[in-house]
């Protein structure tokens, strides 16, 4: 299975001088492992490692942050909430399950459906890594449908409601993508490139330095976490589109498929993608070094589909 994790670390200090960092400028990586915590137990070892935390953390603001804009009824059309206190709790559990299921899945499916074909037994092993954000957003969108059509809800403004709280969660999970050092970037010989560590990571070294490489995971976190945040916020708390259904659903698909679009440029793809024909790992060729990465193809729909939800929804409220 191709992982991209921490895994044999590169020990730059003993590498010889004229290999290091010294001979041009980048970025160490931080000194910090995957886990915050781990102890054994009974020959057992039980780890928190960043990447839960990220969910955990990600999934109780956006909580918190769903739960205050509810409370604040002058924000929705005809000055109603969506939903209530108690039904925004019985949600949040039908969220969860979408993105576990639906990262989980759409990882397999998309990115490595041969090695899974051949270990069927692995793909309910989460913990080993390998979750994709587009099957992620397919499992909540699922979930968050059947929850509304369950409890007569539109599901335009629970999905505006789901859409505005989530950036924060976004922005922890690309954090911890970081800390596990893992989705790096392309080589690259910018001055905040960073050397990550790994074989995997390295593979692009040379004799005489080492390979730095892009920061894709920060890039991700400050495009789909901090900036489009802000954008889904200013949207909603000063110029009122919560009042209009299904408009912050279509700026979020539109804003993360660019996003993650334009970030994919500089995102390493998956191992599995590059060839002695297919060097620059694309998922589709066009003519030479021009293609497409899987990230986006994928992204792509929800660029357009976005918009034209954005759209219809704006031409409804004129």
């Amino acid at each position: 299975m191709v992982k991209r994790s921490a895994g044999d670390k590169v020990d730059i200090a003993a590498a010889p001088a004229h290999s290091t960092v010294m001979t041009r400028f980048a970025l160490p990586f931080p000194d910090i492992g995957p886990n915050i915590v781990a102890f054994e137990i009974f020959g057992f070892e039980l780890a928190l490692r960043w990447y839960a935390m990220s969910y955990i953390v990600g999934i109780l603001i956006g909580w918190w942050m769903a739960a205050r804009l509810i409370k604040r009824a002058r924000l929705w059309k005809d000055d109603t909430s969506p939903m209530t206190g108690e039904q925004l709790s019985d949600l949040i559990t039908w969220i969860v399950l979408g993105i576990i299921l639906g990262g989980r899945l759409g990882f397999v499916l998309f990115y490595q459906p041969a090695y899974y074909v051949q270990n069927p037994a692995e793909i309910l092993q989460v913990w080993q890594g390998g979750m994709s954000f587009h099957g992620g957003a397919l499992g909540v969108l699922i979930a968050g449908l059947i929850f509304c059509w369950r409890n007569k809800i539109s599901p335009f403004e629970a999905g505006d409601m789901i859409v505005v709280a989530t950036p924060p969660a976004l922005f922890l999970g690309r954090c911890a993508n970081f800390i596990n050092a893992e989705l790096w970037g392309r080589p690259t010989e910018l001055p905040w490139g960073v050397i990550f560590p790994g074989d995997a990571a390295q593979a692009c070294a040379t004799i005489d330095q080492l390979c730095a490489r892009h920061p894709s995971q920060l890039y991700e976190a400050i495009l789909e976490g901090l900036v489009l945040g802000i954008v889904l916020l200013w949207f909603a708390l000063r110029k009122g589109w919560l009042k209009t259904p299904g408009a912050s659903i279509g700026v979020f698909f539109a804003g993360y498929g660019l996003a993650r679009f334009f970030v994919e440029f500089f995102r390493q793809p998956d191992a599995q993608f590059f060839s002695e024909t297919n060097p620059y790992g694309y998922a589709l060729e066009i003519a030479g070094p021009i293609g497409l990465t899987m990230g986006q193809l994928l992204s792509t729909p929800m660029i357009v589909i976005g918009v034209i939800i954005a759209l219809a929804a704006r031409r409804r409220a004129l």
